[in-house]
């Protein structure tokens, strides 16, 4: 559980007035914390105590819980911004923020008891439907187990999805469970945001009352039972890759700085022309030209779904599956940027040392992450563009 006394403290103390001052805050002590934080494979517990006391995981929280109810454009620019001094801070506090989303779909006798110790309350989960449910009277049994849940080891509630039999109709539902109702086991040991401690979350035959229930297909298509804050009224498509570009993004960017850095004394010092000792000027030059207008892209492509998800209800069918689209397409410019710098880094940028070599794993472990693989999307784009051809 985590530490309420000390999340106010921090709130209290020169709170910033916008989430994007938050983020340079939190970005400074991630930055500071994340070599320890790679080694133990967990977030420092006062990074979190920051996350928390600087409004992330209430940032999608309804407004009825004390909760912002806040935009995808803003949190987007704050979890680049974090993302730049820790990728894997930027990572748990999207999760806690678009978890918090999702569970603003309970019904409003759930919301009031998710959140009725406050809207910064750490919700964790996974909407891969590995869990089984069963009806009884008053709400299901639940049982599954569920890996890779980021930050679950400073959790207070976990949402997560089961598929729910009622004899031969099988349909996923969405369960939000307490900290008291689920066992965490230590299975992360990715080389990449190896801080996230996306450990494994277990349920054994777990009750679940109907009001911490409701049916995937909500979540999926943008129907909240009772919300009506924009946040919430959208498909999930729209938003699920702004909850893993964001944070690649800023770890990018943070790439960029270490490796423009690392060049720039080297350029200082290169030979004018090929035949030199080591890589060219040349090679320099187009190697910081062409990953930084890699990376603008991206975040051009990320700011525009962002946009588009703040519209809400008013999203369009093709502008749905488009976000998908340019969040996967964006991850695969970031990537090609990283991996060139790196590339280009030579022996010292690949030290265990360097946070370069920290930023190139993180980067290419989240592009890994299954909401953000471009096939799926393109299949998505392509169905729905060939739909309205048709129409």
């Amino acid at each position: 559980m985590t530490d309420r006394g000390t999340v106010e403290a921090v709130v209290s103390r020169q709170e910033p007035s916008t989430l994007m001052s938050a983020a340079e805050v939190v970005a400074a002590l991630a930055g500071d914390q994340a070599d320890a934080a790679d080694e133990t494979r967990r977030l420092e517990p006062d990074v979190v105590k920051a996350v928390l006391g600087r409004r992330f995981a209430r940032h999608f929280v309804p407004a009825a819980y004390g909760g912002s109810a806040g935009t995808f454009g803003d949190l987007t620019r704050a979890l680049a911004t974090v993302g730049a001094g820790c990728a894997a801070t930027s990572w748990s506090a999207s999760i806690v923020a678009g978890v918090g989303r999702m569970a603003g779909y309970l019904p409003a006798e759930g919301c009031a008891e998710v959140w009725q110790d406050g809207p910064d309350t750490v919700v964790v989960g996974s909407l891969a439907p590995l869990g089984r449910a069963k009806s009884v009277p008053g709400g299901f049994r639940l049982t599954g187990t569920w890996p890779s849940i980021s930050v679950v080891d400073f959790s207070d509630w976990a949402l997560v999805r089961a598929v729910f039999a009622t004899g031969e109709h099988r349909a996923p539902r969405v369960f939000v469970i307490p900290r008291a109702a689920y066992t965490v086991r230590d299975t992360w040991t990715n080389i990449g945001m190896r801080a996230t401690g996306s450990h494994t979350l277990v349920v054994d035959d777990v009750f679940v009352p109907e009001a911490r229930t409701f049916d995937g297909g909500d979540l999926f298509e943008g129907r909240p039972q009772h919300s009506t804050e924009a946040c919430h009224a959208l498909p999930l498509p729209a938003a699920n890759g702004l909850s893993f570009a964001p944070p690649t993004l800023g770890a990018a960017r943070g790439a960029l700085a270490h490796w423009t850095d690392y060049a720039t004394a080297k350029f200082r010092r290169a030979p004018e022309a090929a035949g030199g000792p080591g890589l060219t000027r040349g090679h320099w030059l187009t190697t910081l030209a062409r990953s930084a207008g890699e990376i603008d892209a991206a975040q051009l492509l990320i700011e525009r779904a962002s946009e588009v998800a703040d519209r809400g209800a008013e999203i369009t069918p093709l502008e749905v599956v488009r976000n998908g689209r340019d969040c996967s397409l964006a991850v695969e410019l970031l990537v090609t940027a990283v991996n060139r710098v790196f590339g280009a880094a030579g022996t010292s940028g690949h030290s265990v040392t360097s946070p370069l070599q920290r930023d190139w794993r993180d980067v290419n472990a989240a592009s890994t992450h299954v909401g953000l693989q471009f096939e799926p999307a393109a299949h998505a784009y392509m169905t729905r563009v060939a739909c309205a051809a048709t129409a």
